[in-house]
């Protein structure tokens, strides 16, 4: 779950994080408003989940209300790399004296969260990664240890962190570890972690994922969820127990089981198409499950042809035959549906669905025949 700049700095407020004064609007008049509170100059700030808004022309800066006023006007609806501006933060204005990199994210790999901290902040820290890999320094932590003050201080001395704000981005790095670990974060991020001209150290931005199953350990949490950030299919998949994740291919996916959802995704991409999503049933797959499942899928308008693929181990293949039949004929669907079954009770649900089904869905025995019918009639269809 991936939340905003203004939601994440939020959080880092609870876990004591300095972070500048701000309120979120969703109106030119409530930034006016806000920036009448705040007080003095401040940073309209446009909230959307990509990177690039200052390029775009969503960061401004305004010297009073009336100006904080006119940039939000002007920033709210602005569509930056395909996301739409809904609010706006407004952000007393700070006075920068250098600009640091920080976060924390988890390493599969190592099977532990890694730390990174860098005096090269507030650019691509990719890019830093990759020209000029000696600025970034890093730092597997210990689950059962944790993060100490001489892990923070090892940091700041290979980042080459000024002296004078050493103590103060040990604390920030303990505090963000903190909450990292007690929200059940994947990411924790500020780019650009600030020092002031007045010597303070503050986090200017928050970038922030959270995993989406802990949420029921986080009710705090569900406002978040709530905001409007959530794709609308992985929100619906989400509220009726559907494991789905949207991806930015045509070729509509479902399967039951994970693994074989996995395999079917390689082999559509291997038949030269683009799947447009993950989405598994559910090892035992029933009728209603295969029915809500299709609801979700044929909800996103970029799916061109779906592919569905079955094995029939608890899962019998004429009842997801029978589920499917149900679902067409409540959705009404008409894109092309290639369906593949294997397994248990195989050739009954083949047999239903070639006396039964629409002349949209069309059978293949095979996997790999299968993602090449569907590839194919997402082409012909797009």
């Amino acid at each position: 779950m991936d939340l905003y700049e203004y939601q994440g700095k939020q959080l880092f407020a609870t876990q004591g994080i300095p972070v500048p004064a701000g309120e979120v609007a969703v109106t030119p008049e409530e930034a006016r408003a806000a920036a009448e509170r705040i007080g003095g100059k401040v940073v309209v700030k446009a909230q959307v989940q990509v990177g690039g808004r200052g390029k775009a022309g969503g960061i401004k800066v305004a010297e009073n209300p009336d100006e904080a006023e006119a940039h939000a006007r002007a920033i709210l609806g602005m569509d930056i790399k395909g996301h739409v501006v809904h609010q706006v933060w407004i952000e007393a204005a700070s006075d920068i004296e250098r600009e640091y990199y920080a976060s924390i994210t988890f390493d599969r790999g190592e099977k532990k969260p890694l730390v990174m901290l860098s005096a090269a902040g507030g650019i691509d820290i990719e890019e830093v990664a990759a020209t000029r890999p000696e600025e970034l320094a890093r730092l597997h932590v210990d689950p059962l240890t944790g993060f100490q003050a001489h892990h923070g201080r090892w940091l700041a001395y290979h980042a080459n962190i000024d002296a004078v704000a050493i103590r103060d981005v040990v604390s920030v790095l303990e505090r963000l570890y903190a909450g990292f670990i007690s929200l059940d974060a994947m990411l924790m991020e500020i780019n650009p972690l600030i020092l002031t001209t007045d010597g303070r150290v503050i986090a200017l931005d928050a970038k922030v994922t959270i995993d989406g199953n802990s949420v029921g350990r986080h009710p705090e949490m569900a406002s978040f969820q709530e905001s409007g950030a959530e794709d609308p299919q992985e929100r619906m998949a989400r509220e009726r127990g559907v494991t789905y994740v949207k991806l930015d291919g045509d070729v509509g996916i479902l399967g039951n089981g994970a693994g074989l959802v996995m395999s079917t995704l390689d082999v559509v991409a291997l038949a030269g198409g683009r799947p447009a999503n993950f989405l598994d049933a559910g090892g035992g797959s029933k009728a209603d499950d295969v029915v809500t499942a299709l609801e979700v899928l044929l909800s996103d308008d970029k799916v061109k042809s779906l592919l569905v693929n079955i094995f029939g181990g608890i899962t019998r293949c004429d009842e997801v035959a029978e589920g499917l039949l149900t679902a067409l004929e409540r959705l009404g669907a008409t894109l092309p549906i290639v369906v593949r079954l294997d397994g248990t009770n195989e050739e009954e649900g083949r047999k239903i669905i070639a006396d039964r089904a629409p002349s949209n869905v069309v059978v293949e025995k095979t996997m790999l025949s299968a993602a090449r019918r569907a590839v194919e009639l997402a082409k012909e269809a797009a």
